[in-house]
């Protein structure tokens, strides 16, 4: 009997999360950088924190798609991704999500050029953020957030940026307590 109460009252609790809490991210599968070199990822290392946090969260989830994809190869992508920074470019998105209705988001991307790629930008442009509260998290090979903080700070005055997570892409298939303690120290 415990056991079912315990299971309807964290049923109910996912489900209040998932009315105000919202995972976004964007992530890329294919080649990717790590410390043994270039591997094939079927599940972009961003996409697999961001669905561990879904999963502790009961959050609503979506993914950042770009209309135009990134090249396969991973070194003509880091060139694509340069080109865009510099540009200060703005990639057109797939398709959008109404944030209005969320109180809390948590926004994942990879950390490209020592910020988040400029499709992150684009998806901040679009929306207003008074009064939100974003829970950055980045996956990366030793650069760590770079500027992306600062720089998702400077991009949304009206919101409260919290601290973020951050885990190096080849450690993010271990990273299930780290992944956990974060989310537990957002209550």
């Amino acid at each position: 009997m415990k056991k079912l109460i315990f299971s309807a009252v964290f049923a109910l609790a996912a489900l209040s999360a998932s009315a105000q809490t919202l995972v976004v991210y964007y992530s890329r599968t294919g080649q990717n950088y790590t410390s043994d070199g270039i591997v094939d990822l079927k599940v972009g290392n961003t996409a697999f924190v961001a669905k561990q946090i879904q999963k502790l969260t009961g959050a609503d989830i979506f993914e950042l798609e770009t209309v135009k994809q990134y090249a396969a190869d991973y070194y003509e992508c880091t060139r694509e991704a340069k080109e865009e920074l510099n540009a200060q470019a703005r990639p057109a998105l797939k398709a959008d999500i109404d944030i209005s209705k969320y109180d809390t988001i948590y926004l994942g991307w990879p950390c490209w050029w020592g910020t988040y790629p400029m499709c992150v930008a684009t998806f901040l442009e679009a929306h207003d953020w008074s009064g939100k509260t974003v829970i950055p998290f980045t996956t990366h090979e030793g650069s760590g957030f770079g500027s992306g903080i600062r720089d998702l700070k400077a991009a949304l005055p009206s919101a409260k940026v919290k601290k973020g997570l951050s885990i190096q892409g080849s450690e993010v298939k271990n990273a299930g307590k780290q992944i956990e303690d974060f989310v537990k120290g957002q209550n």
